[in-house]
């Protein structure tokens, strides 16, 4: 804890701590040395400057504009000053200002497909984006769904697009000017579909040209204006089930310039990521592009669902460091008692548990980022093993950012409840992660999906065998992966052990990660890291997750009748 740097005290016992200003960047001891280890050195030297710079922003000038934005949410305007028919939506200059810096300054959703972003001669590789990105979520959450979006639509358009329509397209995705910028969006959501995608009720019928007409309501579009989504829909004619949905490019301009035929119905009153538009579109006829295989659309559309996936996973990593700044700034500074509160052992003891999960996500983003690395260069196994760390990422770290945000908050007092304060919008914007791109539940399923077609329980086992090396340092982590495993495997007979299953993988591999790093550092703390969570993570888990015995349907009658 004491490696914190240490800040100007408070005036006055009675002072309320305020960390405004703080780099958040230097203020967090392990993320220059974890980068040592995901980073070629010398990409990391040319790295540095910006990730301090983007460090101090955080701290400083973004944090002030994400709240200013996220009070002043967006609102759609149906009609121009003129009275004409030509909607738009108005987002306060602070959400605009933050766009600049992501898309433009820093190129966020870039930076993985295009040389020259922050003046390096290639595309950079996953870790040094969630590196920066994992900054700059630390202050604003809800841009960080566009950039998303904007950079998996690009992705899946390369791997899946006619040429042609990539060669149309992607420029605009990748640019890093706003003017030239056409932010992406994925229009998948139906209400009466949900996540069962095989249900989806929107229809395309070819219109001639190569083009497809789409017709029906998306019920949960964020990023609604968006230059360009990706949408799914159910070929009128085709075959029932998942083979007669496809994918499909809708721009928001049609080619000749004019408005594309949808309309955004309304905008969502949302919980948190209040800054970022989410809205209901309504289809009439909509013109769209063919995406890839006619019959493949979900498989297609899974790559982007996984790529924001990962993303999520990363979001709510930042969301617990930034969380645990804050505690750490104000128990280092808040006198009590006459002493300060990380004096106190209570305290001290609050703050480990904050800090626990906070590191198990941090390692598992670049754990995510080296697979997905490895596996777009085809090496063997690769896809595999990002194929169940995508998900196990996302259930677990997604539901520990609920809890870390709300404890972190309490460090405050009531002060922290207060929405002059970062803590309340953390807390706000950590519920979306264990919802947005599959529920818990979902994801839970997708993590024995994922051990069931791409055999990815063996090839996990390999790698955290690799992560372990001689096994000295964490003995125990091998035979607590196998019962994670035996669990997994029993789990496909009976699912209602998937959360389970997926917590107990979770923890053994984030383990077996943070020992790997501990021994490359020489970090005595991070190792005790890792054996704190095999003691204290691994089976049991969350409350309801560290059971066999399945939850009593007569209680549960009870509580449906109360």
């Amino acid at each position: 804890m004491d490696n914190l740097p240490t800040q100007p005290a408070p005036t006055g016992a009675a002072a309320v701590p305020d960390s405004q200003g703080l780099n958040l960047f230097r203020a967090d001891p392990w993320l220059a040395p974890l980068l040592s280890l995901y980073l070629p050195a010398d990409l990391l030297a040319h790295l540095t400057p910006h990730l301090d710079r983007m460090g101090s922003l955080a701290g400083g000038r973004l944090d002030a504009l994400a709240g200013l934005a996220d009070r002043n949410p967006p609102e759609l305007l149906h009609r121009n000053r003129r009275g004409e028919d030509i909607q738009s939506i108005h987002y306060h200059p602070a959400y605009r200002e933050l766009e600049q810096v992501a898309f433009a300054e820093f190129g966020l959703a870039a930076m993985s497909h295009r040389s020259g972003v922050l003046g390096w001669p290639a595309p950079l590789p996953p870790a040094a984006k969630y590196a920066l990105s994992y900054l700059f979520v630390q202050a604003e959450f809800g841009l960080c769904c566009p950039l998303s979006m904007t950079d998996a639509l690009a992705r899946t358009l390369r791997r899946f697009g006619d040429p042609a329509l990539v060669a149309r397209y992607l420029p605009g995705l990748t640019a890093t000017d706003l003017d030239g910028l056409r932010q992406g969006a994925m229009f998948m959501t139906e209400q009466g579909a949900g996540s069962d995608i095989a249900a989806t009720a929107v229809l395309a019928e070819p219109a001639g040209h190569g083009t497809w007409a789409l017709t029906g309501d998306k019920w949960f579009c964020s990023n609604a204006d968006a230059g360009m989504a990706l949408v799914l829909a159910r070929r009128v004619g085709g075959p029932p089930g998942l083979r007669g949905v496809s994918l499909f490019l809708l721009p928001r301009e049609r080619p000749d310039g004019s408005p594309n035929a949808y309309r955004i119905v309304r905008l969502k009153e949302k919980l948190g990521t209040r800054s970022m538009a989410s809205g209901e579109i309504r289809l009439e006829g909509a013109m769209a592009f063919l995406v890839g295989e006619p019959e493949a659309g979900f498989r297609q559309m899974a790559d982007m669902v996984n790529a924001s996936r990962l993303s999520n996973g990363m979001r709510a990593a930042g969301l617990m460091r930034r969380a645990v700044t804050e505690a750490m700034f104000v128990a280092r500074h808040r006198i009590a008692f006459g002493k300060r509160l990380v004096e106190m052992p209570l305290m001290r003891r609050q703050l480990g548990k904050l800090i626990l999960p906070m590191e198990q996500a941090r390692s598992m983003v670049f754990q995510a980022a080296s697979a997905l690395l490895r596996s777009d260069a085809g090496e063997t196994d690769a896809y595999a093993l990002l194929r169940i760390l995508t998900p196990l990422l996302k259930f677990r770290a997604c539901r520990d950012a609920r809890k870390v945000t709300g404890d972190a908050m309490e460090v405050r007092g009531g002060c922290g409840y207060i929405e002059e304060w970062a803590d309340p919008r953390l807390v706000r914007d950590a519920h979306l992660g264990s919802i947005w791109e599959g529920t818990s539940n979902i994801v839970a399923l997708d993590v024995l999906r994922a051990a069931q077609r791409e055999g990815s329980l063996p090839v996990l086992r390999a790698h955290v065998q690799g992560l372990l090396g001689n096994e000295a340092a964490l003995p125990e982590a091998l035979p607590a992966f196998d019962r994670a495993a035996a669990l997994a495997l029993r789990a496909q007979e009976n699912p209602a052990l998937a959360r389970q299953a997926a917590s107990a993988l979770y923890h053994v591999t984030s383990a077996s990660a943070m020992a790997w790093e501990a021994a490359r550092l020489g970090d005595a703390d991070r190792l005790a890291l890792a054996r704190l969570v095999l003691r204290h993570r691994v089976l049991p888990c969350d409350p309801l997750e560290d059971t066999d015995e399945d939850f009593p349907m007569s209680l549960l009658a009870k509580a449906l009748a109360a």
